[in-house]
């Protein structure tokens, strides 16, 4: 199975930030290992804004030694281009087909004012496999666990 991280930047990236990303994560994960094994992984940005880190547990499952080098990485992306990566507060979604991301507060008062509703595409980022990734990464709010935080007490 493919297991998969993703992490959202605060802000839209630019075409050379998403370039300068994947080409330093391509480097990273062509030379990923668990315990001396190398790891059957990659990496894609996605809508400049998602980067997606994969590894086939078939081939090698990831120790968490691997996993936190990865995380050393990704905090060293940030540092270098002034993003957030791990701010799990910001909620993406789309409007009108534009991927935008707002802190936590800011989207519940979308939804009180009618703004985003159940049908607003939201993206599910603790999809954990890369079969997930394509049937529930981008749903309807009303189908995601944003709906338990968000939608609960409507």
């Amino acid at each position: 199975m493919q297991r998969i991280w993703i992490y959202q930047a605060s802000r839209e990236l630019t075409d050379g930030e998403a370039t300068r990303i994947l080409a330093e994560l391509e480097k990273f994960t062509s030379q990923w290992r668990a315990h001396g094994t190398p790891l059957a992984a990659k990496a894609e940005v996605r809508h400049r804004r998602f980067v997606i880190l994969m590894v086939d547990d078939t081939v090698a499952p990831p120790s968490g030694c691997s996993i936190d080098k990865s995380v050393h990485l990704l905090k060293e992306i940030e540092q270098e281009l002034g993003i957030s990566l791990f701010d799990r507060l910001q909620v993406a979604y789309r409007d009108a087909g534009v991927i935008k991301a707002v802190p936590q507060q800011e989207f519940e008062q979308l939804i009180r004012v009618g703004k985003v509703t159940g049908d607003t595409v939201v993206f599910n980022n603790l999809v954990a496999s890369y079969p997930e990734l394509a049937t529930h990464w981008e749903v309807p709010l009303r189908e995601s666990w944003h709906a338990r935080v968000f939608l609960a007490e409507r």
